[in-house]
């Protein structure tokens, strides 16, 4: 396995903290890809994560968005039940995924449908970080300068 060492990035650097720390999370992910998922675009402004977890409720698993984090994680319960499996190829263990989201991408909604879990997600981005036309006036119209003369 190929690592790569980011230190010379932070300590010259100043303000790409969460970069940094992006690189550091992709690096050191869960390596048995449980559970597995897919991530959609839908639209311009919208994307899907459908998470498979079969054998797992609603009140087994916990959609937590906390500032550009989202984080999916599930408890699997004990039923009580000593089973013995000659093989056993659904996982039923706990486990915990996160998603780095970008600024104002916000969850709309979560649903189980399936064994699948769909997380909706939409960027918001507010109306003051628009893109706004700016109005050319003409030569001699009032303006900041003439006001403040």
């Amino acid at each position: 396995m190929i690592t790569y060492d980011f230190s010379p990035l932070y300590r010259s650097t100043v303000g790409f903290d969460r970069l940094a720390r992006l690189f550091d999370a992709a690096m050191t992910s869960d390596p048995t890809g449980f559970p597995p998922y897919n991530i959609e675009v839908a639209g311009e402004d919208g994307y899907r994560i459908t998470m498979a977890l079969a054998g797992f409720s609603e009140n087994e698993i916990a959609v937590v968005q906390q500032g550009n984090e989202l984080v999916v994680s599930g408890s699997a319960k004990n039923d009580g039940e000593n089973r013995q499996y000659l093989y056993r190829g659904i996982a039923g263990r706990s486990f915990e995924r996160r998603f780095q989201l970008a600024d104002h991408v916000k969850v709309s909604e979560a649903q189980m449908e399936n064994g699948l879990l769909r997380i909706d997600l939409v960027r918001e981005v507010p109306e003051a970080l628009r893109p706004r036309k700016i109005e050319i006036g003409k030569a001699g119209s009032v303006g900041l300068l003439k006001k403040a003369a």
